[in-house]
């Protein structure tokens, strides 16, 4: 039962990003090791149920490992220059027959049906087709990449119709030229231009890894296009494993240059983690690395439609006694005082300023933070921007009264003093008996 009520929980909490992503393109970029991974039929259940719940589906996948092995069963050496293979027109057959095989394997897996399997009832429509215009790569630093190239041109109207259709539109990472070449293409680059140009939602890349990790293992869960751009000149985690750090610069410069071009997020999922998809777009938090323009987070202040928002957040703080009950009708009048903290359009904190300008110093009130979110900055940045909007309004005490969180406010440089120290217009309940901190912020 409880297990039941956990389910039917979540699939509540999911529903506002179902309806915010319905109707909307989002592209998937899934590497060649993903597509020989024992959770690739996991992926492509996933991928079945997102068709079924209106979004709309383009997937870019990659060849990597399954052209070397075909060059190196045929004696023929792959060389590399700058992350991008060098390929000559001898190797072009291989490439193609890595791309033919995975494309037909993939749109058999999206084709199944079977009785009591996830796909039941899917009945997808993939459709692939010749919508990528390459050009050659050229010659860089003396070295000519041969039929290596890069996108010229993407054909949106007949993607977007296929879409319009409720297909999954498959693509190669393989272009063509107006001369009948064909080029063989990073799958990232591809499918961040693909984002782009259809003005896609999400770009979804799957990796080795749930995610980036920094120096000290540390998962990344939300980098700025500037931040990401600064990971990628950088080794992020300490390994000697070479393939895994181009993987994921490759993917976290895709990933950036996307989102500055006008996709509003990228994700960065592990391949081998089960309905890491799911959790990713489906849960506030997700399981692994997200890009997007802004910050994730947002301190801002607060507005009329936040009014539910701070209750919940403050409810069980008044029922603890670590914060004074105030009304809906009061709190809807003081909204003004209040700065928020916004997670994907959750309330995960607030604070109140409260000013008493004859004195020039303002009161905090209603500090909170979610419990889950706890012991990750939030208090201290919210404090930093409360008291940044306490000097711009000429108020340079800030004062707090609390019966629970003295240490935390004495951290920060607050002071226990005493009553008579509040501004006379502030009444103190004595039957309370609250705690007094002061602090300068000349």
């Amino acid at each position: 039962m409880s297990e039941m009520k956990e389910w039917v929980g979540w699939f509540r909490k999911a529903s506002p990003y179902i309806n915010a992503q319905r109707n909307q393109v989002m592209v998937l970029a899934i590497s060649g090791e993903a597509l020989t991974h024992p959770n690739l039929d996991n992926i492509i259940h996933d991928i079945a149920l997102l068709n079924s719940l209106g979004i709309r589906l383009v997937i870019v996948f990659g060849a990597r490992p399954q052209i070397d092995s075909l060059l190196k069963t045929n004696g023929i050496e792959s060389k590399f220059h700058q992350a991008l293979r060098v390929t000559d027109i001898s190797m072009m057959p291989y490439v193609l027959g890595a791309y033919g095989r995975l494309r037909s394997e993939l749109e058999a897996k999206l084709s199944m049906g079977i009785v009591n399997s996830p796909m039941h009832g899917a009945k997808l429509n993939v459709v692939s087709g010749n919508f990528v215009k390459a050009k050659p790569y050229g010659v860089s630093d003396g070295v000519d990449l041969g039929q290596t190239g890069h996108v010229r041109s993407i054909d949106t109207d007949s993607i977007s119709h296929h879409l319009e259709n409720k297909s999954v539109v498959l693509v190669p990472s393989t272009g063509y030229s107006m001369s009948g070449d064909i080029f063989n293409l990073s799958y990232e680059e591809l499918a961040g231009d693909i984002a782009v140009q259809l003005n896609a939602n999400k770009i979804v890349f799957f990796g080795s890894e749930n995610g980036l990790k920094n120096k000290h293992g540390s998962l990344l869960q939300q980098l700025t296009v500037d931040q990401a751009l600064a990971c990628t000149q950088e080794i992020l985690p300490e390994t000697s494993d070479t393939d895994l750090i181009q993987s994921q610069r490759n993917q976290l410069k895709a990933a950036a240059l996307a989102c500055r071009a006008g996709v509003k997020r990228a994700h960065i999922l592990s391949y081998s983690h089960d309905g890491a998809l799911l959790e990713e777009l489906f849960t506030r938090d997700g399981v692994g690395t997200m890009v997007s323009v802004d910050d994730f987070d947002q301190i801002r202040p607060a507005r009329f439609e936040d009014t539910n928002g701070i209750l919940e957040l403050i409810r069980p703080l008044e029922e603890q006694g670590f914060l004074v009950r105030r009304s809906r009708e009061l709190l809807e009048t003081e909204l003004d005082y209040f700065l928020v903290e916004v997670r994907d359009n959750a309330i995960i904190a607030c604070v109140g300023l409260y000013p008493f300008p004859e004195s020039q110093s303002a009161e905090l009130s209603c500090f909170a933070v979610d419990p889950g979110y706890r012991k990750k900055g939030r208090g201290d940045r919210l404090l930093e921007a409360i008291t940044a909007r306490a000097k711009n309004q000429n108020l340079f005490k800030l004062f707090v009264l609390t019966t629970k969180t003295e240490q935390w406010f004495k951290e920060r440089g607050f002071s226990v003093v005493s009553t008579d120290l509040l501004p006379g217009e502030k009444n103190y309940n004595t039957n309370r008996n609250a705690k007094v901190l002061m602090k300068s912020i000349l």
